[in-house]
């Protein structure tokens, strides 16, 4: 026993070297300096376009003829468990879909200017998530819990990786929604508050000549603004030092210091007045429908030329709504109309600027929606099998990856669940999920938690 006390003592003047150690170090290098991959990442940045409220992938990447064939018939297919008010009849696709490109992957005439990109994409028919409202499947996509507060995407990205641009956000959710999870699917739960999101607009809002909320524009000769920043910075590092660390203080410091720094850099960023007229009719801006959508996803090729490391384009609640519990036809046709032309333009203005290979795409949404009707012309809820895509340098192009069943019932081959997916996107940026984790209330936490299996299949 008393070998035992001189241990403790001597465990406790050690753990003090080491936190003082580590509050000089953090000090030292800003906790969103570039980090050191786990192997070598095959890309650099991700922009995730995100629709909300359910795009349907029966009627847009993943075509059912039975399903056509079987209208308004009762399903031969029991139906899952985990919907709100579907019925028994199932509803055939009001679009026919046709192949494009040398792939002949077919695709619904929802998205003609996507379709025409297709060679591009590799389609993923096998989704998969666990929740069947929005606030749950949402959250579950967007952090990997639809139940408890835990990191976001993006969040984790910026903890194992860093920024390589210090004068803007490493993480920007443009235009996100305010419901459904609202800042927690951009947020850090318990990471380092430093690793947190910024937005740009709520989704409440026309998305025109939107801003970072908080920053005026930067005058070179406000020396006075300047000391008082350097000020600030010196006397919060100083009690740094002396207390030993504190995630809040560390933060704040850090958000100070990238406040007066963006003050140089992002209103160039944001401003799309220097682009060409070309790149305003590639996108549609400046006609309707296309306009807002469009200005998203030329402010996210802007800030992935500028090394943004996680950019979020929201297509968003309330405002635009792919919640079509009925008039199916008619919803999906006036939203697809606003985001098909600007996402094709992403993808080939990524690719012509040089982006393209060291960039992940992904097109992105909560859950489809069910093969039999809800009501006479809407479709419900299904996390139990739905369609996203990816696409860039990494992954193959022209490639279907997973299969549904003949109505698009449930996943028949290559599953992935959200844990797979988010598994593989951090293995293309260089991080192993199993090895990316955070300590916490005595634990070891992670993206995947105790999931997750990467898609090799995919990757080109």
């Amino acid at each position: 026993m008393a070998c035992g006390f001189g241990q403790i003592a001597l465990w406790g003047m050690l753990a003090s070297d080491a936190e003082a150690q580590r509050a000089a170090s953090t000090v030292a290098q800003s906790p969103l300096s570039p980090q050191t991959c786990h192997h070598r990442p095959r890309v650099k940045r991700v922009i995730f376009l995100f629709l909300h409220g359910g795009l349907s992938h029966i009627d847009s990447f993943d075509p059912k003829p039975k399903l056509t064939e079987l209208d308004g018939r009762e399903s031969p297919i029991k139906k899952p468990e985990f919907n709100f008010s579907s019925t028994d009849k199932l509803l055939k696709s009001p679009w026919q879909f046709k192949p494009y490109g040398q792939s002949g992957i077919e695709v619904s005439k929802l998205f003609p200017y996507i379709g025409s990109c297709i060679d591009s994409l590799c389609v993923i028919r096998s989704m998969s998530a666990d929740f069947v409202a929005h606030g749950g499947a949402c959250l579950q996509l967007n952090t990997g819990d639809g139940i408890f507060v835990r990191p976001s995407l993006g969040a984790w990205l910026l903890y194992g990786l860093g920024s390589e641009n210090q004068n803007l956000p490493g993480f920007i959710s443009i235009n996100p929604s305010t419901r459904h999870g609202g800042a927690q699917n951009f947020g850090t739960a318990f990471l380092p508050a430093v690793y947190q999101g910024t937005s740009i607009g709520d989704g409440t809002a026309k998305f025109v000549d939107q801003g970072f909320d908080n920053l005026g524009e930067w005058k070179p000769t406000s020396k006075l603004q300047r000391q008082k920043l350097d000020l600030l910075v010196q006397r919060n590092r100083r009690h740094l030092l002396a207390s030993g660390g504190d995630q809040r203080l560390e933060a704040r410091i850090a958000a100070f210091e990238l406040a007066a720094r963006m003050q140089v850099e992002a209103p160039e960023a944001l401003n799309l007045s220097g682009e060409t007229q070309e790149t305003f009719d590639l996108y549609g801006i400046g006609t309707e429908p296309t306009d807002e959508f469009g200005r998203e996803c030329l402010l996210a090729r802007r800030l992935a030329e500028r090394d943004v490391r996680f950019i979020q384009v929201s297509h968003s609640i309330p405002r635009n709504n792919w919640d079509q519990h009925s008039n199916l036809k008619s919803g999906h046709e006036s939203n697809a109309a606003k985001v098909d032309q600007p996402i094709a333009a992403l993808l080939r203005d990524l690719q012509r600027r040089g982006l393209w290979d060291d960039t992940l795409i992904i097109l992105g949404t909560e859950f489809g929606r069910t093969p039999a009707a809800q009501g006479k012309n809407g479709r419900d809820h299904h996390p139990h099998a739905f369609t996203m895509w990816m696409a860039g340098g990494a992954v193959r192009g022209g490639m279907i990856y997973g299969a549904t069943d003949e109505l698009g019932y449930y996943v028949t081959e290559d599953k992935m669940h959200i844990h797979d997916f988010h598994a593989t996107i951090l293995q293309l940026l260089g991080l192993d999920h199993t090895r990316l984790t955070y300590h916490y209330g005595g634990r070891e936490y992670r993206l995947t938690d105790v999931h997750g299996e990467v898609a090799h299949k995919l990757f080109s």
